[in-house]
C-alpha cells in the first residue's frame, strides 16, 4: 500500500513523485514506456530544443560567419550526427530521472496503468497496485485531423517530425502555433522549403499581437512561407509525398510536399485509464474535471498537467505536481497561474507572461505600455542580434506589472524577471530602479520599465 501512486513520469508526474517522497510519503510512479520523462523529455521539449539549437548554430555559421570575420570554407551538414546528439541528450536525462527516483526512494514501475477501483490500479492487466491516493499525470498526445491520420512516414505528428532520418526537400506544416513554427524552423534552417497552412489570421495566436506579427515578419525573411486563413479540407499520402486541398479566400488550392507535419494542437491522454471504474469524470474533450485543489470527482484521485484544462506547458505541470505533493503532506501551496510564462524557441525567441495588451483591453483595464527595442540595446548590437523588443504592460494607477512580452535574443531566459515581477506584484518602478549590469540584454527590460514610469534613457 502506497501513500501516493503517480501515473505518468513526465515533468508533472516525476516532480510530484520526488517531492512527495521528500515530504515523507511512500511513493510509486508508473510509466507506460520503457524510459522515464514523458512526452516532454522523449518526444517533445528536450529533443526539439536540441535540434533547434543545432540547426540555429548551423544556420548562423552559414549566413553570418563572414560578418564576424570568420572564414569557414565549404560548410557541410551531417544530419545523422545532429540526431545522435539529440538522442544522447534525451538518454542522459532518462537516466538522470531514474537516478533521482532511486535517491528519493520512489518505486519505479513500467507498464500501462488502468483503474480497477478508486483504490487500485492494474499494470498491463496483471500486477495490482493499491494506494491511498493517485495522481494522474499522463500528459497529452497530438491531435489528428480525421481525414489526415498520422502514419509517421508522410503524415507526421511532432513525434514523427523529430524522428526523420534525413532532411526533407519540402515540408507542409498544418498549423502555425508554437510546435509548428519551432519544428518548421528546424528544417527550414537545414535547407527544407517549409510552407505553413494556418486557419487563423496570425501565427502563434496565444502570443501578444505585436510579438506574433514581428515573429511572422522575421521568419518570412528567413525563407518560411505562411498562408493565413487557410483551411485544409482534404489530403492524401503516397510513396512520393503528400497532397493537400486547402481553401483560401473561398477557393481550393492544391499543395504538395515530401511530408506534411500536422500541428493543430494536443489532446489529453486519458482514454485508456478506465476512469469510470474509479468514478472520475472527464469533459467532452477528454480533460479530467478537478476542483481548485486538483481533486477529481473521486476525492483521493488527483489530476495535473495536460490532463486538465489550461495551457499545456511542462513547467505548469511541474508547479501542479509540486502543489499536489504538498497538499498530500498537509501543506498549503499556491500557484500564481498569471505568472506562468510561455516561450517560443525560434530565432528570435519569443516569451511572454501575464496579460497581453489585448487581454488587458478585453478586461477593460486601464494600462500603460512601455516598449523598448533591442536595436537601442548595446549588448544586442554588439552581438549582432538586435531584432525585437521588450514590452511591459502595467496598471495605469499603480504601475503594477500585469504582463511582460519579449521577442529577441535569449527571450526565454530574460522573461524570468517578468515572472518574478508578477509573482511578487512588483511595480514597473521596482524594475526601473533595479541595477541591471551593463552591457547586457536585461537592460532592455529596465528601459521598458522606465518607459512605463517616465522616459527611457537610450531612445
Amino acid at each position: 500500500m502506497y501513500d501516493v501512486c503517480v501515473i505518468g513520469s513526465g515533468p508533472g508526474g516525476y516532480v510530484c513523485a520526488i517531492k512527495a517522497a521528500q515530504l515523507g510519503l511512500k511513493v510509486a510512479c508508473v510509466e507506460k514506456y520503457p524510459v522515464l520523462g514523458g512526452t516532454c523529455l522523449n518526444v517533445g521539449c528536450i529533443p526539439s530544443k536540441s535540434l533547434l539549437s543545432s540547426s540555429e548554430f548551423y544556420h548562423k555559421v552559414q549566413t553570418q560567419a563572414n560578418d564576424y570575420g570568420i572564414k569557414t570554407g565549404a560548410l557541410g551538414l551531417d544530419f545523422s550526427k545532429m540526431t545522435e546528439k539529440k538522442s544522447s541528450v534525451v538518454t542522459g536525462f532518462n537516466q538522470g530521472i531514474s537516478g533521482l527516483f532511486k535517491k528519493n526512494k520512489v518505486k519505479e514501475i513500467h507498464g500501462t496503468a488502468s483503474f480497477v477501483s478508486k483504490d487500485e490500479i492494474s499494470i498491463d492487466g496483471k500486477e495490482k497496485i493499491k494506494a491511498k491516493n493517485f495522481v494522474i499525470a499522463t500528459g497529452s498526445k497530438p491531435t489528428e485531423l480525421p481525414f489526415l491520420p498520422f502514419d509517421e512516414k508522410k503524415i507526421l505528428s511532432s513525434t514523427g517530425a523529430l524522428a526523420l532520418t534525413k532532411v526533407p526537400k519540402t515540408l507542409l506544416v498544418v498549423g502555425a502555433g508554437i510546435i509548428g513554427v519551432e519544428l518548421g524552423s528546424v528544417y527550414s534552417r537545414l535547407g527544407t522549403k517549409v510552407v505553413f497552412l494556418e486557419f487563423l489570421d496570425r501565427i502563434c495566436p496565444t502570443l501578444d499581437t505585436d510579438s506574433s506579427k514581428l515573429l511572422q515578419k522575421l521568419l518570412t525573411k528567413q525563407g518560411l512561407t505562411f498562408h493565413l486563413g487557410a483551411k485544409v479540407t482534404k489530403g492524401s499520402a503516397s510513396a512520393s509525398g503528400v497532397s493537400l486541398d486547402v481553401e483560401i479566400k473561398g477557393k481550393i488550392e492544391k499543395f504538395n510536399a515530401e511530408h506534411a507535419l500536422v500541428a493543430v494542437g494536443r489532446r489529453p491522454y486519458t482514454d485508456d485509464l478506465n476512469l469510470k471504474n474509479a468514478g472520475v469524470s472527464v469533459d467532452e474533450k477528454g480533460f479530467i474535471t478537478i476542483d481548485s485543489g486538483f481533486k477529481t470527482t473521486t476525492p483521493n484521485i488527483y489530476a495535473i498537467g495536460d490532463t486538465v484544462d489550461g495551457p499545456m506547458l511542462a513547467h505548469k505541470a511541474e508547479e501542479e505536481g509540486m502543489a499536489v505533493a504538498e497538499l498530500l503532506a498537509n501543506k498549503s501551496p499556491k500557484i500564481e497561474y498569471m505568472a506562468i510564462p510561455s516561450v517560443v524557441y525560434t530565432d528570435p525567441e519569443v516569451a511572454g507572461v501575464g496579460l497581453t495588451e489585448a487581454a488587458a483591453k478585453e478586461r477593460s483595464l486601464s494600462v500603460k505600455v512601455g516598449k523598448f527595442p533591442f536595436k537601442a540595446n548595446s549588448r544586442a548590437r554588439a552581438i549582432g542580434d538586435d531584432e525585437g523588443f521588450v514590452k511591459i504592460i502595467a496598471d495605469s494607477a499603480s504601475n503594477q506589472v500585469l504582463g511582460m512580452h519579449i521577442i529577441g535574443p535569449h527571450a526565454g531566459e530574460l522573461i524570468a524577471e517578468g515572472v518574478l515581477a508578477i509573482t511578487k506584484k512588483l511595480r514597473a518602478d521596482d524594475i526601473a530602479h533595479t541595477s541591471h549590469a551593463h552591457p547586457t540584454l536585461s537592460e532592455a527590460i529596465k528601459e521598458a520599465a522606465l518607459m512605463v514610469t517616465s522616459k527611457a534613457l537610450h531612445i
